[in-house]
């Protein structure tokens, strides 16, 4: 009996203040939810796709343990990247309202679609450590919503997570503005680990956490940072992917 009175309050609460989607505000049965039209314009990653970078493969018949060509050409710096959905005009608004207006509340759900597209490389991880913001832009949005989701990913796998291992020490420009080599020259040496920190990486497996991947720049710019200062591997994995051509 005494889980029913415990429930009271929150009952009280849906009445007052009905839950609604995180995107489109329709109401809905559960707290921290989409509705079932938004849920169904998502389009989630799956296999086969190219096991190092995670970009989906076109062909349904290409085996899963293959590289794409940008990978043989060019092996990026981490052992493997996975996304848990397509970056389009679906989820852009869910992930937005998280990073831009304060919709810190849907953390939780973001972090389960993490969870379910990372399963691998949470098997595989050591430490948690989310891509981090310029003391400047987090002043300004006043939250890291990558330290958001790493730290609801920690909470749900027992995973540590931290937050101080990796600085952004240079300032740098919006990645929006750039093409892919732009990117990966705006953010060249922008992040670094503070040398006290460097023994909590020694020979660690590393989980990096971010909400969009778009070209990569920004993921292999921490990687770099992560293995300089001792970490052993390091693996991203991200809410959204950008895909090509889109």
């Amino acid at each position: 009996m005494l889980h029913l009175f415990k429930a009271i309050p929150n009952r009280l609460l849906d009445l007052c203040l009905p839950p609604r989607c995180l995107n489109c505000e329709v109401e809905t049965r559960d707290p921290l939810a989409l509705c079932p039209t938004c849920w169904e314009a998502l389009s989630f990653l799956h296999s086969p796709q190219c096991r190092c970078c995670g970009l989906p493969f076109t062909d349904s018949r290409q085996q899963q343990n293959t590289l794409c060509g940008r990978c043989i050409a060019s092996p990026p710096p981490y052992t493997a990247c996975r996304s848990a959905l397509v970056y389009d005009e679906a989820s852009k608004p869910v992930i937005l309202r998280f990073k831009h207006a304060d919709r810190t509340d849907s953390a939780a759900l973001l972090a389960q679609w993490l969870y379910q597209a990372g399963t691998e490389l949470l098997e595989a991880s050591d430490l948690i450590i989310p891509v981090p913001l310029h003391r400047s832009r987090l002043l300004k949005r006043r939250y890291n919503q990558s330290a958001l989701l790493a730290s609801a990913l920690s909470r749900k796998t027992g995973i540590p997570w931290k937050g101080n291992l990796l600085l952004r020490h240079r300032k740098t420009e919006n990645q929006g503005l750039f093409s892919r080599e732009g990117r990966q020259r705006n953010v060249a040496g922008a992040f670094n680990c503070p040398s006290r920190y460097k023994e909590v990486l020694q020979n660690k497996s590393v989980l990096l956490i971010d909400d969009v991947h778009t070209t990569g720049a920004t993921a292999e710019s921490c990687s770099k940072a992560l293995l300089r200062a001792g970490a052993q591997k390091v693996r991203v994995l991200t809410v959204a992917r950008v895909l090509p051509g889109s």
